[in-house]
């Protein structure tokens, strides 16, 4: 396994994780901005090392591998923190619909390997704006400096958990072609 400044900043993405969460329950008053600025810098690396890795040919296996995992288990942990902390069922509902998608997700790219064909479902420009939408509500969630950022973050919330179902969608078809398509041929 080759390591690369792209494969060391998704590690630090993931060693931060459990960092976001013990901060969320410290005692103390900037608990909350703390967290999310752990969270931030998480999320930028997640961007940073892809950009980085596509600009230095640093491209890996095990780099396509863990992105998407750390980005995964990143943006559950956030979620399930918000349920927590706001403990409504409409921030609840959103932020399940995004860990379903998740997990499905997860499952087909699984399954797009076994069958050899894991670059057909690429990420889409849906997904990206996905991911930049919900990481900044987030990110304004785990923050909660006043009204206005909350709704901000749940408004983003239920637009991210929109485009979730939209581009796992798009995925859905993609495999479906590819499985129609490998049966019949």
């Amino acid at each position: 396994m080759q390591f690369n400044i792209p494969i060391c900043l998704t590690i630090f993405r993931i060693i931060l994780i459990p960092f976001f969460a013990i901060v969320f329950y410290l005692p103390f008053h900037q608990s909350a901005f703390i967290t999310a600025l752990i969270f931030l810098i998480a999320a930028i690396t997640d961007w940073f090392d892809g950009f980085l890795a596509r600009r230095w040919n640093q491209i890996t296996h095990f780099g396509e591998f863990l992105d998407p995992v750390a980005d995964k288990i990143m943006v559950v942990i956030a979620l399930v923190i918000i349920i927590e902390c706001f403990h409504v069922w409409w921030i609840t509902l959103p932020a399940a619909t995004i860990i379903i998608r998740e997990i499905i997700i997860s499952g087909l790219r699984e399954l797009m390997a076994d069958i050899g064909k894991r670059k057909k479902i690429a990420v889409s420009s849906i997904a990206k704006i996905k991911t930049m939408l919900q990481m900044l509500s987030l990110f304004l969630l785990l923050w909660r400096p006043d009204i206005i950022a909350i709704g901000i973050g749940v408004i983003g919330l239920y637009i991210a958990a929109f485009l979730t179902f939209w581009s796992m969608f798009q995925y859905l078809n993609v495999v479906y072609i590819v499985l129609f398509y490998k049966i019949h041929c």
